[in-house]
């Protein structure tokens, strides 16, 4: 599939045509899925729900009986492997023409987990609606991405640094690999928060959390989730490129904002 174009086309659906799932796209899905793996090698079970079937609902959409969860076991880097892998099927789906979103909080927790049947230590971070999109938005969703600026991102210099936080990164001066951080630029994030923050440094790119309140606190960190799918969308559009990629977690040592905390790297250099 072509990862930079699902990437500039996708955004999140919440108001469907009413068409039930073809139960081929459903095992083309679930199959990608259950393939997919992500770099911490974390494994995901997941899962297609039918809403009317196990009493599923959210108050965000409109026109989809059929949703999508996984859920993997509360270890180390739990988070980031989800995001990474979540967003990977969110892309696939976008290529074959179905709609997604993901969903944390507005939706009803616990029966999505007890669909998922849920064991000690285990966790379900999000879920997605899969279905087809409606032609028009209801007034909802349109109001719902109007006040989180859902088609706005911040300007490349302020998500992504020359050797240092203090320096801006240019497009031209990212060269080559411009294209795969501009795909990190255009992914979601929670209520468009867009909490990564990427330093260049030779043929590396180290990757950050910048925090907000009320997300830094607890044991489960949506924002790592977020940063998941920041790495999916490098290393996935630097493979596009043509780039090999290497990650790794060796924190750099990099001066940081007090607000902001290392999470992985990765090193690119042409195939």
């Amino acid at each position: 599939m072509n990862i930079l174009e699902a990437i500039k086309n996708r955004r999140s659906v919440r108001t469907f045509d009413g068409t039930d799932l073809s139960r081929n796209d459903a095992e083309k899905i679930l199959n990608f899925a259950a393939k997919t793996g992500n770099p911490y090698g974390i494994p995901i079970e997941w899962r297609v729900l039918h809403a009317k079937e196990h009493g599923l609902s959210s108050p965000v959409i409109v026109g989809c009986d059929t949703y999508i969860a996984g859920k993997l076991r509360r270890v180390p880097h739990a988070e980031e492997a989800f995001g990474y892998t979540f967003e990977k099927v969110v892309l696939f789906a976008e290529t074959i023409g179905v709609g997604t979103t993901w969903i944390a909080g507005t939706m009803n927790r616990d029966a999505f987990e007890k669909a998922m049947e849920l064991s000690d230590g285990e966790v379900m971070p999000c879920v997605s609606p899969l279905g087809y999109p409606a032609k028009k938005m209801s007034l909802r969703e349109s109001m719902m991405r109007k006040g989180i600026k859902a088609d706005d991102r911040f300007p490349f210099g302020a998500l992504f640094c020359d050797g240092s936080f203090d320096k801006p990164l240019t497009k031209e001066k990212a060269g080559d690999v411009a294209p795969a951080l501009e795909a990190v630029r255009l992914a979601p994030s929670a209520v468009n928060r867009q909490p990564w923050r990427v330093v260049l440094t030779g043929d590396k790119a180290h990757f950050y959390e910048k925090r907000s309140r009320g997300y830094d606190g607890g044991a489960w960190d949506i924002q790592k989730i977020d940063l998941g799918i920041a790495l999916c969308h490098f290393e996935s559009a630097a493979k596009e490129l043509g780039f090999g990629t290497r990650f790794g977690i060796s924190d750099p040592g990099l001066a940081a904002p007090a607000d902001t905390v290392y999470t992985a790297s990765f090193g690119f250099g042409k195939a």
